[in-house]
């Protein structure tokens, strides 16, 4: 590696909207995020599956067909 090309790399403090902050690693000291996986459904189990259905189906169900 060539000498002082290489950003520092330091400890860093990951803040997220929802007030969940942890230490990792990166360039920067400090990150900011709007969703974490303390607060992201998909990890919360709060994730809602909807069956919206395709171009057939809408097109079925607008003209009552089977």
């Amino acid at each position: 590696m060539k000498e002082g090309i290489h950003p520092k790399y330091m400890d860093c403090k990951v803040t997220c909207a929802c007030g969940n902050t942890f230490m990792t690693k990166s360039n920067k000291p400090e990150i900011k995020l709007d969703v974490c996986s303390e607060c992201h459904p998909f990890f919360t189990g709060q994730q809602k599956f909807i069956n919206r259905g395709g171009r057939v189906e809408k097109f079925k169900q607008k003209y009552n067909l089977k």
